[in-house]
């Protein structure tokens, strides 16, 4: 008797229509995988997102794993699209499933037409439309690793999607290449492997065809990475942290990038230690830059202080994940937003910025470095998980539109006309010129203590308000040389949506489908979250009935924030929330309009 693990054919009954059937085309389609961690739910995932690119297509995608190495459900989706994209589509059109809890998980998602391919070799999936090959087995034997099965789950997935067979290869070779060429024969058998037994089994081949898009000059590209280039091209020179979900992308990436041009990065024993390497290095006179998570932060949080009492430009990039404590580290969320709008004790200046996509990411790491060492004080790069660890399709970044600004600074020529140098001058600005250490002829005292305009402890009353004042009305001086807000829809709708960061992506697509049903609406993107940039959010909301803040968290963190702030809009403000670790998706967003939340 034939059991399910020794079967080289589909287990009959499974697939639905024939092979003489005419195939579906897609041009906006979503496949997810998934199983247990260590399954290479993510390697199918990356391998999609590589030929949807190479067919000219936009291509975003989501993860879903659990923290630890391996073990647990964990699964991946992959969207293309022959239009701009930013957020994971509603239904599903394809699961590919590993075991039966994917099944499970996923089926709910699927859409009317929707199709499941899954591995048989331990379990049967009672769906009408699936087909089950037993991967694990087809590869175990010939390469003597079962752990193939991926790749032969995306070759038997390039005949159900109609690929052509050439760029399918290329994509493998492509991806195995670099680790030798043991790697590369086997996965290309596993490929072959994958793709034999679909062709033979009735109605899998060409079930549904993909589209070819007209997006062939973009990358694929996540925020973590563009913030990591960003630093690079933005002059940045030493880099200090600590690994931590979902941010150590940026250092791993920094390791590989950051060296040839000279520059620095330490893994720290602890964040404790990383925000006061990059205190020292800022204050030597390099770029410097670190990046952490929610438990992170809070061991950051005096050092950043710190920074700005003393008035040394430092830059944090804060990858948000589930919180409080070690939550969930690998769900997204944006629950950091109080934290940082009163971060720690005492009052002094800084900066929030938040990008929404890769492009945005990189330029606003480079305006991140240049306002701090213009303005001398932290600045917040405001990130999520969805943004840091996705991976979508964006523009080439524009190189020719890099500028550099490095503030105030006073040159060894310079310093040789100077009577005297106060490393804190009051001036009209709230910014002190700066001389790095070691320039000839120039001394001065840094600390964290209140100072006098030398830089000498100074508990003088007088003195006191003076320093205040000098360094928190930077916050209104720099207010227009901040990162502006980005407006979309047409200006006469009454129904406007506010967000930041990877919603932005959903609420995109959802003034897209609140057209479709007769509502017109527009969008405000905040890149400026702290000072609120109230010239700018004020008189979009004047034109609105209803306002909705759209975010990731469970109070309505930046709701409150522009209520506090602009107390005047207070009745036409509401919340759109979502706290569970996913991201939003655009059918939620115009349900809760609609419903009058």
């Amino acid at each position: 008797m034939t059991t399910p693990a020794a079967r080289t054919t589909p287990i009959s009954g499974e697939v639905g229509p024939s092979a003489t059937a005419p195939s579906l085309e897609l041009s906006d389609l979503s496949v997810m995988i998934g199983g247990q961690g260590g399954d290479g739910t993510l390697t199918v995932s990356d391998l999609l997102g590589r030929y949807f690119r190479k067919r000219g297509l936009y291509v975003y995608t989501s993860r879903n794993v659990l923290s630890r190495i391996r073990g647990g459900h964990a699964d991946a989706s992959v969207r293309a699209s022959r239009d701009p994209i930013s957020a994971v589509k509603s239904q599903v059109d394809v699961l590919v499933a590993f075991d039966n809890e994917a099944v499970e998980m996923g089926r709910a998602e699927l859409a009317p037409h929707g199709f499941v391919l899954y591995d048989s070799t331990t379990f049967r999936a009672d769906l009408p439309n699936s087909v089950g090959f037993p991967f694990a087995t087809l590869v175990g034997g010939p390469l003597g690793q079962p752990i193939f099965k991926n790749t032969a789950a995306y070759g038997a997935l390039s005949v159900l999607l109609g690929f052509d067979p050439t760029l399918t290869r290329s994509v493998i070779e492509e991806r195995f290449k670099r680790r030798g060429g043991e790697a590369l024969e086997k996965n290309l058998k596993a490929l072959d492997i994958g793709r034999h037994v679909a062709l033979e089994a009735p109605g899998v081949a060409g079930r549904f065809s993909v589209t070819e898009g007209d997006a062939h000059d973009l990358v694929l590209t996540t925020g973590n990475q563009a913030v990591a280039l960003g630093f690079v091209v933005g002059g940045g020179r030493f880099f200090a942290g600590y690994p931590i979900t979902p941010a150590t992308e940026i250092m791993e990436y920094l390791q590989r990038y950051l060296p040839p041009f000279d520059g620095v990065v330490r893994q720290a024993e602890d964040e404790l230690a990383a925000i006061n390497m990059v205190i020292g290095a800022a204050y030597a006179g390099a770029r410097a830059m670190t990046s952490t998570s929610g438990p992170g932060l809070s061991l950051m949080t005096e050092g950043i202080g710190h920074a700005g009492a003393a008035e040394i430009p430092v830059v944090v990039a804060d990858c948000q994940r589930v919180g409080p404590s070690t939550g969930q580290p690998t769900r997204n969320e944006q629950s950091d937003l109080s934290h940082l709008a009163n971060l720690g004790h005492g009052e002094y200046p800084r900066f929030l910025i938040a990008p929404a996509d890769p492009e945005d990411a990189f330029g606003l790491t480079i305006q991140a470095l240049n306002l701090a060492e213009k303005w001398r004080l932290p600045v917040i790069l405001l990130l999520d998980q969805a943004l840091c660890q996705n991976t979508t399709t964006s523009r080439r970044f524009n190189l020719s539109e890099v500028r550099i600004d490095r503030g105030k600074r006073i040159t060894p020529e310079s310093a040789g006309k100077l009577t005297q140098y106060k490393a804190y001058e009051v001036t009209e600005d709230g910014v002190s010129a700066v001389a790095l250490p070691g320039t000839p002829g120039l001394w001065s005292e840094v600390t964290g203590n209140e100072h006098d305009e030398w830089g000498h402890v100074s508990v003088n009353v007088a003195n006191r308000v003076r320093m205040m004042k000098k360094r928190m009305e930077k916050m209104v001086k720099a207010v227009h040389d901040l990162p502006s807000c980005r407006t979309f829809g047409p200006a006469g709708a009454r129904v406007g949506f506010i967000g930041y960061g990877s919603t932005s992506g959903p609420i995109f697509e959802a003034l897209h489908l609140l057209e479709t049903q007769g509502v017109s609406a527009r969008y405000l993107q905040a890149r400026t979250l702290y000072p609120v940039p109230v010239h700018e959010i004020d008189p979009f909301l004047k034109g609105l009935d209803t306002a909705y803040v759209v975010e990731h968290n469970y109070t309505g963190q930046l709701l409150r924030l522009l209520r506090e702030t602009m107390p005047w809009h207070h009745a036409k403000l509401r919340s759109i929330l979502r706290y569970d670790g996913y991201s939003f998706r655009a059918p939620q967003i115009v349900s809760a309009v609609r419903g009058g939340t």
